[in-house]
């Protein structure tokens, strides 16, 4: 049965239209197809305007003096819109890079900018070589079956950020556990609860834990990313608790979850692609361009907002001064006017000009670090991976935000 174009719109506003992959790209094709910038009203969410075309993704992200993040930098609900403004005039509301514009967006993001620079990836690069070799030896620890993404992939990039954070392994499974209750929040088997109240006290609980290291940090400073947002100055003055909480936040949680994202989709790619699996393993020289088709093909993060300071024309429609858009990645990725055949999985894709990292100046802070992460584990992964099939039916999270595959249940056997 074919779908409405109000039909289509809606389903960016259901969780669960996102973990129907074929139901979901065929709604996001007809809005490319027939209404690019289309109007959305579903119950229970303001109004938005759904943006689904790579290009006019771009013009919205480069314009952001004209669309800014604030006041609604993701879709919610309109109670929970409705309490984030509230919040945010108590100054209580989470306020990560996400949430900001210029001025305060750049010199907030420039605190911990150093340390996602080259120079800075490529010191850490060993100990992600050391982590992704660690995790494909606990796949063959497992016996050649398992869930890739409960005992595998979760686990790696978690380890990573959290180890650039300086945090102690002590503390993995709890920031494992409260980040898939965040963005878990739409989930049945993730979710914390079904209230709004029960979702915050998620965000309470981060907070309170990054409270504590906040104030560990300032009093005893070491030499990790933790300290150094810790004791970051803004015009001479520390950052406020929940700035600092809110900075954490965005560092701990989308700095592993997307990537974690990202290598089991780039997984559930490669078997159902054995012909791409195939072409990668006879030229390892693909590897970088595989990575970036891993990313574009799984798009962890499904959206971002942004309001209108102005009137404006967008691929013609009429955007008025207050109007909210939402701009639609997975969409973006699969354009026909841009990517050759977008929905061929291709490990070689030359150009790819995916926008998973968004663009412009809010451009994702940790994207070398996510494609050195991706990279070493397969490049760890592939020379002893002997054979692959699935040993169950992968499924998806349910989330309007961010999220990908929850199991993946795969039979393999590995040598060495």
């Amino acid at each position: 049965m074919s779908l409405t174009l109000a039909e289509a719109g809606r389903a960016l506003a259901s969780p669960a239209a996102y973990a129907d992959d074929r139901r979901f790209h065929e709604a996001l094709a007809l809005l490319r197809r027939e209404s690019p910038v289309h109007w959305v009203e579903a119950a229970g969410y303001n109004p938005f305007w759904a943006v689904t075309r790579h290009a006019d993704v771009m013009e919205v992200e480069r314009a952001h003096t004209r669309f800014l993040n604030a006041p609604r930098p993701v879709l919610g609900t309109a109670e929970y819109d409705h309490m984030n403004s509230e919040r945010a005039a108590q100054g209580a509301a989470l306020r990560t890079l996400v949430h900001m514009d210029d001025p305060d967006h750049r010199v907030i993001r420039a605190i911990g900018a150093d340390w996602f620079r080259p120079r800075a990836m490529r010191a850490l690069e060993p100990r992600v070589r050391e982590l992704a070799r660690r995790y494909v030896d606990r796949m063959a620890e497992l016996g050649g079956e398992c869930d890739f993404v409960r005992q595998v992939s979760v686990h790696f990039p978690l380890y990573v950020i959290l180890s650039l954070l300086g945090l102690p392994e002590t503390d993995f499974d709890r920031m494992l556990k409260l980040t898939q209750e965040l963005f878990g929040g739409d989930d049945d088997e993730r979710q914390r609860g079904v209230t709004l109240e029960e979702k915050l006290a998620v965000l309470l609980d981060f907070f309170a834990y990054f409270q504590e290291l906040t104030q560990a940090r300032r009093a005893h400073p070491t030499d990790d990313l933790a300290s150094a947002i810790a004791n970051a100055r803004v015009d001479g003055e520390p950052l406020n608790d929940s700035d600092a909480a809110s900075y954490y936040v965005i560092i701990a949680t989308a700095g592993h979850d997307t990537t974690s994202a990202t290598i089991a989709g780039g997984l559930r790619a490669l078997i159902e692609h054995p012909d791409q699996l195939a072409r990668l393993r006879a030229d390892p020289g693909l590897m970088p361009l595989a990575v970036d088709e891993m990313i574009r093909w799984t798009t962890p993060v499904k959206e971002f907002m942004r309001t209108a300071t102005e009137d404006c024309e967008l691929r013609g429609v009429r955007i008025r001064k207050g109007d909210a858009l939402l701009l639609s990645y997975p969409s973006a990725n699969r354009d026909e006017e841009v990517f050759d055949d977008p929905f061929r999985f291709d490990v070689g894709r030359d150009p790819n000009k995916h926008l998973a990292f968004g663009f412009g100046v809010h451009y994702c802070l940790g994207a070398a670090l996510a494609r050195i992460e991706v990279r070493a584990f397969y490049e760890e992964l592939l020379p002893r991976l002997e054979s692959i099939e699935f040993a169950g039916e992968p499924q998806n999270i349910a989330t309007t935000f961010v999220g990908g595959l929850k199991r993946l249940p795969i039979r393999y056997t590995l040598r060495g």
